[in-house]
């Protein structure tokens, strides 16, 4: 199982939301950059980044951070927040960013998503299921829709996708334990997919316990910067 370090970046600043609420937000003293340097120094090649006003607002507002972290480190970057057209596609591949996560989009306006996936191919995006009593919420978790995570799962597939990102909001920020019986559900109906599980690990028995389930990867956020564990411990059951 991959491990994937992640960045959250509200206000050019490195934060962390509890269930993504903004009057929930603790910021840390490490920038994004700085950050991002810690997770290469001990062995990192992956990073999650998102830019948190930029799911909200539609629009990306973290480029500058973006490009010191492509052009200064050796890591592979996945991106999320504030992707609603092509431009931004563009935008972010001429970043050099390996992965984009798409979630708003591929609900809110299909026929540009589709067009996107098609042009660029869908090995370069992981699709972000958010979800809050299994059903799909958008724009930074601020709206709820009516759509299952099984729907759009399906719906996905069906364009190529592989790779879904599935967070557990109410989980999220909250060092509770992760929630295994919805990964362990979603790996059932849909063996094929590779399935990214965020959202509540507190420990390292939390990622074992992924591990054991053989996840593709998880991304571990909150934790790290609580001191949960050291990165360093974190490193030794990376992948």
């Amino acid at each position: 199982m991959i491990i994937i370090p992640a960045i959250d970046i509200y206000e050019n600043k490195t934060v962390r939301l509890k269930k993504g609420k903004f009057d929930d937000i603790t910021y840390y003293p490490v920038s994004p950059v700085q950050q991002a340097e810690i997770y290469v120094k001990n062995g990192f090649h992956r990073i999650h980044i998102v830019d948190l006003a930029g799911s909200v607002q539609g629009v990306i507002t973290v480029e500058d951070i973006l490009r010191s972290i492509k052009s200064g480190l050796d890591v592979e970057v996945e991106f999320g927040g504030g992707i609603r057209d092509r431009a931004g596609v563009e935008k972010l591949f001429s970043l050099g960013i390996d992965r984009i996560i798409i979630g708003s989009l591929s609900i809110k306006n299909k026929p540009v998503f589709e067009a996107i996936i098609k042009e660029f191919g869908p090995e370069q995006f992981i699709i972000s299921v958010d979800v809050l009593d299994k059903m799909v919420a958008v724009h930074g978790w601020t709206e709820t829709t009516s759509l299952s995570l099984s729907e759009h799962i399906q719906y996905c597939l069906s364009l190529g996708l592989r790779q879904f990102l599935c967070t557990d909001i109410s989980k999220d920020g909250m060092l509770t334990g992760t929630n295994t019986e919805l990964y362990a559900q979603v790996m059932h109906e849909f063996p094929g997919i590779e399935l990214i599980a965020s959202g509540g690990i507190k420990d390292l028995v939390d990622i074992r316990k992924l591990q054991s389930m053989k996840m593709y990867a998880t991304v571990v956020g909150k934790a790290i910067y609580e001191n949960k564990f050291t990165i360093e411990e974190l490193a030794s059951i990376a992948e």
